[in-house]
């Protein structure tokens, strides 16, 4: 509903509360009167589905308006009803009510000025303690209070509001163990699994809370006005958006699984737009906020932010549902709208012997919250137990996607051909399944618009080491998309706790430049295609992409996955080769993020593959060199490691360089107290003071960030095998014996540049 329809709601209201209090009628009367009709119009909107738009704002405009006069006239008479009998709690009712409004409107149309109000409205219920009085004498009042928490809670993990959620949870749980107390224990028995089931969520969901929001930033994130124009026939954005998921046992908080939660957010603005400022809070190893100084932002709206593209979030649809809302949303999309298609799910599964299910019990909350606007007197909230396939049991993959229960047929399996109809309009689809690849089939099916297609890797086994299972830490492949630097993190095995916050954001400053520079990569590339160049003007969607190249990269160069193309992530159409994962720009960027946290040896890199920052200038060795042969060398073997010391800002301290792969005859390195000790060669001994070290490494290979040194250079491998620069710098490799070593003089033009730079000279 717009501004100028509430304002309307506003006056009308004014007008009726007005003519009603000079009647005859008594107040109470009036009240009552004005409960009921705000009754029978709220339960009509309250099943009406979220994803269907327009179509319903007439009936939100309805209900709004008379829950604001109810609201607006309590207000006024007050005192009067309190004295005809009116409790607090019903004012509570009130209250929640139009908080459930604005949030099922905000479901629908993704406007966070629906979200904030409602968690204004429940935030007053909270700190006004409406449903306190009486609340261990009256069952049905203890269910009001815990119906309350789990709503207020689902907005408040929605709006961001952290503290909050904690303070929640805590206050949900206290109520939860005091009811059972006082009541009969088996009456909140399923409250019990809901406080275990939020905890999970936000277990699994606080490694790195709150340091950024998931939302696009204009402050953290490109602004859209400095993206870099693409020359496209057309320019496209997105419009529209279905999150979908549904994994056995996933983590989940009532109908939003952890993956949806956060694909949510990431195609949102953050509210606060250019008004953004970091909350700087301190996380316990329990994912619990520490002692930080408030974040006002939360409270600051940028009205110059454009609005959010609406989103239907569907929870285990059956396949006609999924296709009633999809072709829905194809009908209703705007010229230049993408439509944005997420789908998280397992292959289909086999025929199995049932057994029982272990996840049942987290499952069974269901309910909790499913039915936003349901207020019966039942003291369970729950209706169904869980439909989950047996984890333990023999799964054969299929060429599906399945959302649910087993024994439907296809009701609940998602084919790649079941989205073919809807190509007739732009798509981008996301699929994060094990069987991805299926989805490949569908392309030259198109109906007229090809769509980008992002596919998840088909297989995660080499990851498990890392807790990157789905029911612990929702999808690996979801979180890249989402929180790039947090799934790298998860990945090399560290959590937020294990992280100091300088690390932390040296890694996060070196990611945005560098996924802004594949972004501009991408925008000036010749051979980029046209499917994903009408796309890249939109901030929501470049982002997505440049996050699925680090994806890509990582997992491709990552060592337990290394090699092994399931284990990867693809693109429908393919991108530019110049940001393949084997390209010279990729790898560097992973060597620097694996760098930062001191992870170079989780990962495979092509020879050739340096750290731009450690160039020659900012390398002093901490002692002399001096010469050994061979023999002596394998017989007095202390330390397999030079030290050294980088100057500048990303480095501090004394670290080990740990490139060297092995030792051989030709070149080795110990350290013998303190005298590092180095020989290359028998024949070309290197014996200098530090200042002579200094000065020949700047002279040598003095511009070998230009590639001239690198995987490009293919015809003089004899030059880049003795150059003594090897044994200096860490960016150098193991020096391999030629009996062919350059000399000065010598006319061989394929090899003169490098010869230029050699030591040998």
């Amino acid at each position: 509903m717009s501004q100028q329809q509430q304002q309307q709601v506003v006056g009308d209201n004014n007008n009726n509360n007005g003519s009603r209090t000079d009647s005859n009628i008594p107040v109470s009367e009036v009240y009552w009167s004005l409960v009921e009709r705000a009754d029978k119009k709220f339960s009509k909107i309250r099943d009406l589905p979220y994803y269907e738009r327009n179509r319903y704002d007439t009936y939100f405009y309805k209900v709004f308006k008379v829950y604001t006069q109810l609201w607006k006239f309590q207000q006024e008479n007050r005192q009067k009803l309190i004295e005809a009998g009116l409790k607090r709690w019903e004012i509570g009712e009130i209250a929640s009510r139009i908080a459930q409004l604005y949030y099922g409107q905000y479901m629908r149309t993704s406007d966070a000025g629906y979200l904030s109000e409602s968690y204004i409205f429940y935030e007053a219920i909270l700190s006004r303690e409406y449903f306190k009085e009486g609340l261990f004498q009256d069952l049905n009042l203890a269910n009001k209070q815990l119906r309350f928490f789990a709503r207020f809670l689902m907005v408040c993990l929605v709006l961001n509001r952290r503290e909050m959620v904690h303070q929640l949870v805590n206050q949900l749980k206290l109520l939860v163990d005091e009811c059972r107390r006082t009541f009969q224990e088996t009456d909140f028995k399923e409250w019990k699994l809901v406080v275990q089931e939020i905890i999970r969520f936000l277990k699994a969901d606080s490694a790195f809370m709150n340091i950024r929001p998931l939302r696009y930033s204009l402050v953290l994130d490109p602004h859209p006005d400095s993206l870099l124009h693409v020359v496209t026939r057309r320019n496209l954005r997105l419009r529209d958006a279905i999150l979908t998921s549904y994994h056995h046992n996933e983590v989940k908080f009532s109908e939003l699984t952890l993956d949806t939660f956060r694909m949510l957010q990431c195609l949102e603005w953050e509210p606060s737009g250019s008004f953004y400022q970091s909350n700087s809070i301190k996380y316990g190893q329990n994912g619990g906020p520490g002692p930080s100084r408030i974040n006002y932002t939360h409270d600051i709206t940028d009205p110059t932010l454009p609005p959010n593209s609406r989103k239907a979030v569907l929870y285990r649809p059956s396949i006609t549902h999924l296709l009633a809302v999809l072709g829905m949303i194809c009908e209703e999309l705007p010229a230049d709208g993408v439509l944005l298609i997420y789908l998280s799910a397992s292959g289909r599964v086999g025929q199995t012997i049932s057994s029982p299910v272990a996840g049942t019990s987290i499952t069974t909350a269901d309910n909790v919250v499913r039915n936003l606007y349901s207020d019966t007197a039942s003291t369970s909230p729950f209706s169904s137990p869980s439909n989950c396939p047996n984890p333990s049991s023999r799964r054969c993959k299929g060429d599906c996607l399945y959302f649910g229960a087993r024994g439907n047929g296809g009701l609940n399996s998602v084919y790649p051909t079941d989205l073919v109809p809807f190509t007739r309009r732009p798509l981008f689809i996301v699929i994060d399944s094990d069987v991805s690849e299926a989805f490949k089939a569908s392309v030259g099916s198109e109906k007229g618009e090809p769509a980008a297609i992002l596919l998840s890797p088909s297989c995660s086994t080499p990851l498990t080491a890392v807790e990157s299972s789905r029911h612990q830490s929702g999808s690996l492949f979801t979180l890249f998309l989402t929180t790039p630097l947090q799934a790298f993190c998860l990945l090399i095995g560290l959590s937020g706790s294990d992280i100091e916050m300088d690390t932390y954001n040296k890694a996060e400053a070196l990611l945005s430049s560098s996924l802004n520079d594949w972004g501009s990569a991408l925008a000036t590339s010749d051979t980029l295609d046209p499917v994903w160049a009408q796309i890249l003007g939109d901030p929501f969607l470049r982002r997505l992409l440049v996050r699925f190249l680090f994806c890509r990269a990582v997992l491709t160069l990552f060592g337990p996955s290394f090699g092994k193309k399931e284990c990867h992530p693809d693109c429908i159409p393919s991108l530019p080769a110049s940001l393949q994962p084997t390209a010279t720009a990729s790898q560097t960027v992973i060597l620097q993020m694996a760098n930062i946290f001191g992870a170079t040896k989780k990962f495979f890199f092509s020879e050739g593959t340096v750290l731009p920052e450690y160039k020659h200038s900012d390398v002093e060795m901490t002692s002399h060199f001096s010469v050994m042969n061979p023999a002596e060398i394998q017989a007095n073997v202390a330390l397999k490691f030079f030290w050294f010391r980088v100057h500048g800002p990303n480095q501090s301290k004394n670290r080990p360089i740990n490139w060297i792969p092995k030792f051989q005859s030709g070149f080795q390195s110990i350290s013998t107290g303190s005298t590092c000790t180095s020989t290359i060669h028998p024949h070309f001994p290197l014996s200098s003071t530090e200042t002579e070290i200094r000065q020949k490494k700047n002279e040598c290979y003095a511009d070998i960030e230009s590639g001239l040194w690198g995987q490009q250079c293919k015809s003089s491998m004899t030059a880049k095998e003795n150059c003594a620069l090897r044994c200096l710098s860490p960016i150098c490799y193991q020096l391999i014996y030629e009996s062919d070593p350059l000399e000065e003089g010598e006319k061989d033009h394929s090899r003169s540049q490098e010869y230029k730079y050699c030591m040998y000279k």
